[in-house]
């Protein structure tokens, strides 16, 4: 494995100790570092596989004939297009990390989730060697989380960091953006391939981030906290996501300017740089810029010309204002359920890439009225944010989904499914809840706990000629069982027809496990609690 970095001779005077952050996005990945002894956080430059400071193309090239065999960010962007064409390259793939039927990518030699592996691996094995990293924080999207890290812990089991916390994207970002305690920030996240939108309430201290001393959590469960730092809290008040973003936006202008041109990376690329340029904020509206295309040395150069109106025009028409106003209204009503509405929200923070865009700062700017916009240097907030989210911090999420039982319904004389936790609450949970179940059936020997949950209601992401399109929202959610084997309690001795038999008690623990106590009513015997599985 080559080295890009120089080799010197290590002391304790030259030696950094401090924290690593990777924002692995599905354009760009953001990797920043902060010192222990000096709390600012940095951009890190590594060439030759950063564009600039800090961002590193979320491109991975991989062929039996190279050597290495892999090379990642700059690296593949620089290449010839005809030495492109001899490899495998994988980008986009972080938007099907997690996902229930991901596609194949590039000649189908990786996963994407070996493509996300391997760009974390080489990001890793390029530090320079005068860091120490004692701590590394990691960014999880919202839209996939429960998948997306389990996928984190697996490929952290082979780095060699003793400390690991995860956080999620929106609340990195609202973490950083440094207002006080007690404040209320609505983040909306527009990347690569995800939006998310995420109300959180900053709670204690300072408001402002200190030096990380101890672990927030390691795979998504919070560690006890053994600092004497004043203790600060973030708490999602409401949440909701999207599969879509810059991405699409680059398919949407290129299927617009060259409809009968296949959707090459090349094309993609140029539609990308005609967005990013159509999105300063001092460009008339009206004016057209023009980028060009050659797809090969001997094919013919394309002139790609929009307009900012157009480019609006193209946006509004496949749907993305009407889709953020959904997302928008979900989370607001998420937000009313933990008492606060709008006017309770003292600024809204804007990352990602899909920040830059007029349109989308307009639309906010519109809905959200008085409530002023914040918008930090969109690449790098999450980043610097997740690095700001100190130990003395502790995070109470919200469920995306919630939980159901499935139980026998007497009047009805079939199975229902009967809520235990609802999306919108919040976990981990202060206060049990309490169901007492009886037997259907004479000499009954067990009670199963079937736990189901709601699919997502909302606008899905259907690609209709590899064109991501935004299909409307079903009235009411199907609820589909864990995949999880059911749990289930002895009853001894066995319990009669129509006989109360188990109080039981579910809570939600700090790392979002359904776990549930149960006491036998007959005998007060209590019975072994039991994990059911990852609440979301």
């Amino acid at each position: 494995m080559e080295k890009t970095y120089l080799k010197e001779p290590q002391t304790e005077e030259t030696q950094r100790f401090g924290t690593l952050a990777i924002d692995l996005g599905n354009s760009s990945t953001v990797v920043a570092f902060q010192e222990e002894k000096n709390g600012s956080p940095k951009l890190l430059k590594l060439p030759p596989i950063t564009r600039e400071e800090g961002v590193v193309p979320s491109l991975v090239a991989y062929s039996d004939q190279l050597d290495p065999n892999i090379l990642i960010g700059q690296q593949v962007a620089v290449l010839d297009p005809k030495d492109q064409e001899q490899l495998s390259i994988y980008t986009d793939f972080k938007r099907w990390i997690g996902a229930a039927h991901p596609p194949l990518l590039g000649k189908a030699e990786l996963s994407s989730e070996k493509a996300g592996e391997l760009l974390i691996q080489q990001i890793w094995q390029r530090l320079p060697p005068q860091l120490t990293i004692k701590r590394l924080v990691l960014t999880v999207p919202i839209e996939t989380y429960r998948a997306y890290r389990a996928w984190l812990n697996e490929v952290c089991q082979l780095l060699p960091v003793e400390e690991i916390a995860i956080v999620d994207e929106p609340t990195a970002a609202a973490m950083g953006a440094g207002l006080p305690s007690g404040a209320k920030l609505l983040v909306i996240d527009i990347g690569g391939c995800t939006i998310d939108l995420s109300l959180v309430a900053l709670e204690g201290g300072q408001g402002h981030a200190e030096p990380i001393a101890q672990l927030l959590r390691f795979a998504g469960e919070d560690l006890e906290n053994k600092s004497s730092q004043t203790l600060r809290s973030a708490k999602v008040l409401g949440k909701a996501g999207q599969r879509l973003g810059g991405r699409d936006f680059d398919q949407w202008i290129a299927t617009y300017l060259c409809p009968k041109e296949p959707l090459t990376k090349k094309l993609l690329n140029t539609a990308e740089r005609l967005k990013c340029r159509l999105s300063q904020n001092e460009l008339q509206r009206t004016k057209v810029l023009e980028e060009t295309y050659q797809e090969s040395p001997t094919s013919n150069k394309k002139h790609l010309r929009l307009s900012k109106v157009q480019l609006e025009e193209l946006l509004i028409q496949h749907g993305l204002l009407k889709s953020l106003t959904k997302l928008l209204s979900k989370t607001l009503e998420m937000g009313r359920a933990n008492n606060c509405t709008l006017k309770d929200i003292h600024s809204a923070v804007l990352v990602g890439g899909g920040a830059r865009i007029p349109l989308v700062r307009k639309w906010l700017h519109k809905e959200c009225q008085p409530v002023p916009l914040l918008t930090p240097p969109p690449i790098e907030a999450v980043a610097k944010g997740a690095l700001s989210l100190t130990p003395g911090v502790t995070i109470r999420d919200v469920l995306r989904r919630g939980a159901s039982l499935r139980c026998w319904d007497k009047k009805s004389n079939k199975h229902i499914w009967h809520p235990l936790f609802l999306c919108g609450q919040t976990w981990p949970t202060t206060k049990g809840l309490e169901l007492i179940l009886s037997t259907s059936r004479e000499n009954q020997m067990e009670i199963d706990l079937i736990i189901g949950e709601p699919e997502v209601m909302g606008h899905e992401i259907i690609f209709i000629d590899g064109i991501p399109t935004i299909k409307e929202e079903s009235t009411q959610p199907k609820m589909t069982p864990w995949d999880n084997p059911s749990k289930s309690f002895q009853l001894n001795p066995p319990g009669q027809l129509g006989e109360d038999c188990l109080k039981l008690n579910f809570t939600i623990n700090a790392s979002s496990h359904l776990l549930v106590e149960a006491t036998d009513l007959r005998t007060g015997t209590n019975l072994q609690k039991i994990t059911l599985g990852l609440i979301r």
